[in-house]
């Protein structure tokens, strides 16, 4: 994919009831941590597929393929464009988030199902101003090597280059605590996904608590949590958020050393 592809790769998409993937494609054709294919037939974009680079971690995703050209291997050629990319980059460990439609190809190639996502989603909430005092705006280059040290023992992955490309003043936000250690943070992606990461419930509770305050009662906010996170969802839920989705999440090659219920939201399910 180049970054003229960006536009008609994301046509396609929407055009195959995938949604907007517009401000996703502008960013990983420029991206340098990201190789994005396109397949095309005769001059027209009918698959995408992106792998990201993390450090010793890949991620598959975004693996489309226009309905009428289904059932052909295209899927599956495109994937296995991803996975070599990804390996050739020194990537030890594949992971991705399979649809219903997709896993049982990605079996077929050593994967493997390592967890699940949990979805949920909440309404938000008033009083911008009753927020937690600890949240407070990222802004200087010591956040940015805290956010990236916290994020490295929680994912497995090096999410650096990532974090570099979205944390703005007013896209990321920092709990700081009382001994001013850094116990998480959220960075916001252009096209609406955030990265959430707090090893502590508490520090998940009061980042999630100011999105919901941000966004306001006639908006709605939606965070992801992993199957492990057993009591971190069950208290989500007596929050009043509710579950609106879940699916498997597949890795192949060497096993993560992550902390799973730290992750409370994601860029996406391409970039991780």
């Amino acid at each position: 994919m180049t970054p003229g592809d960006a536009g008609p790769a994301a046509a396609a998409v929407v055009a195959g009831g995938w949604g907007d993937r517009g401000s996703f494609f502008e960013f990983v054709a420029r991206a340098q941590g990201c190789r994005p294919f396109v397949a095309e037939d005769r001059g027209t974009i009918v698959g995408t597929g992106v792998a990201t680079i993390n450090g010793p971690v890949g991620w598959v995703g975004t693996i489309f393929v226009s309905p009428e050209h289904r059932g052909h291997g295209l899927g599956m050629a495109l994937t296995q464009a991803v996975a070599q990319a990804l390996e050739a980059a020194g990537c030890r460990s594949l992971v991705l988030v399979a649809t219903q439609q997709g896993r049982p190809m990605y079996e077929r190639i050593g994967f493997a199902v390592q967890t699940a996502y949990r979805t949920v989603e909440s309404p938000g909430l008033e009083d911008e101003a009753a927020t937690d005092p600890r949240v407070r705006s990222y802004g200087t280059s010591a956040d940015l090597e805290a956010m990236a040290d916290l994020d490295r023992r929680a994912t497995g992955e090096d999410r650096r280059h990532l974090l570099e490309a979205f944390a703005t003043p007013d896209s990321a936000r920092c709990l700081v605590r009382d001994d001013g250690s850094l116990g998480g943070f959220v960075v916001r992606a252009p096209w609406g996904g955030g990265a959430t990461i707090a090893p502590d419930p508490d520090d998940a509770m009061a980042i999630l608590d100011w999105r919901r305050r941000v966004a306001g009662p006639d908006r709605r906010v939606r965070a992801g949590v992993l199957a492990e996170n057993v009591d971190g969802l069950r208290r989500l839920l007596e929050l009043g958020w509710s579950e609106v989705w879940s699916a498997p999440r597949l890795i192949r090659g060497d096993p993560l050393a992550w902390q799973p219920t730290a992750l409370w939201g994601q860029f996406n399910h391409a970039l991780g």
